[in-house]
């Protein structure tokens, strides 16, 4: 069993105290977390160095858990940038839908691993992402091989509509279960059990009603999270309202589909009486701010969902919509939002914002109990990020430092279940530098493709 010792770093371990621990050390054996403490002087300290196999000297570093990416679409990084200035339903028609069926099998696998390894680098160990594209046999396999391969944790929400949305991203409703029958049987518990699946239907406006029923069905048969866009926009709300006469949360409640083990994503547009739903059921909001900011969506009322007592996770959203996945730059976004939002600027602390980036993400994904804090007998996915630069130092509050100065560039080191994933900034599983190259070289082709009749797509500024 491979022993590890982090030692000399401010260790945040985000426990039910909230510790911070000053000059600390993290001490893993395997996949768990055997010791946390303050540094011990003499014999103990020394015990310590003599019998880990890698120790690494944190001296300057902030020692964090994992943070938990609660939602992303990891094929949109082949989309990134490609219009900035437009609203979702557009954005959809206009870019989304576009790219997405005119990508190929390999792009899929080629876009996910630049998205794993975006997540690995700005200091998350868990991803949960939402693949709703299925337009070739092989997409959702090459998703989850990237995630086995660079060594991330991950979820898939096998996502899917029977409605017309985008009728060639439509599916039938037999064919969805089917697929995501095998992808059960094929990659839930893969990758040492790092890999994951789970229900998503992909929102409220592209599925039936029995759809929708049945998915709750199947999820609580086979015991998996629930994952769905809800209320991100006012349109999805009147959307509702007139085939239902519900509200979206309302909706989502009257299908069966609400409960501890569901994720609503976005959760802009939610009243007073669906906020109460949510809290009744034990279910969790995934704020992704930059997503809702860039698309002018609207805010969701997290500091109000915290006050009732609503779990919240953040997600970055995808690459099409935020433009990137840094987790640590969501930290930032999350508290500045609802500080300008309110005119509060008392409103969430830094050690709240990192809390709903670690511990809220563990309790959406079922994982309070092996993740989202440095603890003993917890899973080791632990983030390292260096405050010794010029943008943070010098410190005054690590945790403050780590929300408002730092980004994904200051992460050093990642450990997913103990082992050293990232090192000094770089992968260590997969060859970056090869991956960027071949999806430059696929989405220029990508582009070559689209570009007649979606001029955004050969726009060159």
């Amino acid at each position: 069993m491979a022993k590890t010792l982090i030692y000399n770093g401010t260790v945040v371990t985000m426990n039910d105290a909230m510790q911070v621990i000053p000059g600390g050390y993290v001490f893993i054996a395997g996949d768990r977390i055997a010791e946390v403490g303050e540094w011990p002087a003499g014999e103990a300290g020394e015990r310590l160095l003599s019998e880990a196999d890698d120790v690494i000297d944190a001296r300057g570093k902030a020692v964090i858990p994992g943070l938990i990416n609660g939602h992303t679409h990891l094929f949109q990084t082949f989309i990134r940038g490609v219009s900035d200035d437009l609203p979702l339903a557009q954005w959809l028609r206009q870019i989304i839908w576009p790219a997405s069926l005119a990508m190929e099998e390999e792009d899929f696998y080629l876009a996910a691993m630049i998205g794993c390894i975006e997540n690995l680098k700005s200091g998350a160990t868990f991803i949960m992402d939402h693949h709703y594209v299925h337009t070739h046999p092989g997409n959702d396999d090459g998703v989850l091989r990237a995630m086995a391969e660079c060594g991330i944790r991950g979820v898939m929400a096998r996502g899917g509509v029977d409605l017309s949305y985008e009728p060639r991203l439509s599916e039938s409703i037999p064919r969805i279960f089917a697929n995501t029958d095998r992808l059960l049987d094929q990659w839930q518990g893969a990758a040492e059990g790092r890999i994951g699946i789970a229900m998503g239907p992909l929102n409220l406006y592209g599925c039936s009603e029995p759809f929708l029923k049945l998915s709750a069905k199947y999820s609580e048969k086979n015991g998996l999270i629930t994952h769905i866009h809800v209320a991100e926009t006012r349109e999805q709300i009147d959307n509702t309202l007139q085939r239902f006469g519900l509200r979206n949360l309302e909706l989502v409640e009257a299908v069966g589909l609400l409960g501890p083990m569901t994720q609503i994503v976005h959760g802009v547009w939610l009243s007073d009486d669906e906020l109460e739903l949510i809290k009744r059921s034990g279910a969790t909001v995934v704020h992704c701010p930059v997503s809702n900011m860039y698309l002018a969506s609207g805010i969701a009322r997290v500091p109000e969902m915290l006050e009732r007592g609503i779990n919240v996770a953040l997600g970055t959203d995808g690459p099409g919509s935020n433009n990137c996945q840094d987790n640590l730059e969501v930290l930032k976004f999350t508290a500045c939002l609802h500080k300008v939002n309110q005119l509060d600027a008392t409103l969430l602390s830094p050690m709240e914002v990192i809390r709903m980036g670690t511990r809220g993400g563990a309790q959406a994904m079922g994982r309070g109990h092996d993740l989202g804090s440095l603890e003993p007998g917890k899973k080791a996915d632990v983030v390292i990020v260096d405050l010794q630069k010029p943008h943070i130092a010098p410190v005054h509050r690590v945790s403050s430092a780590i929300v408002y100065n730092a980004n994904g560039n200051d992460v050093d080191t990642v450990l997913v279940d103990g082992r050293a994933v990232v090192r000094q900034g770089k992968c260590t599983l997969v060859d970056e530098e090869e991956t960027i190259r071949r999806a430059q070289s696929r989405v220029d082709a990508l582009r070559s493709k689209l570009s007649a009749a979606y001029p955004a797509f050969g726009a060159v500024e």
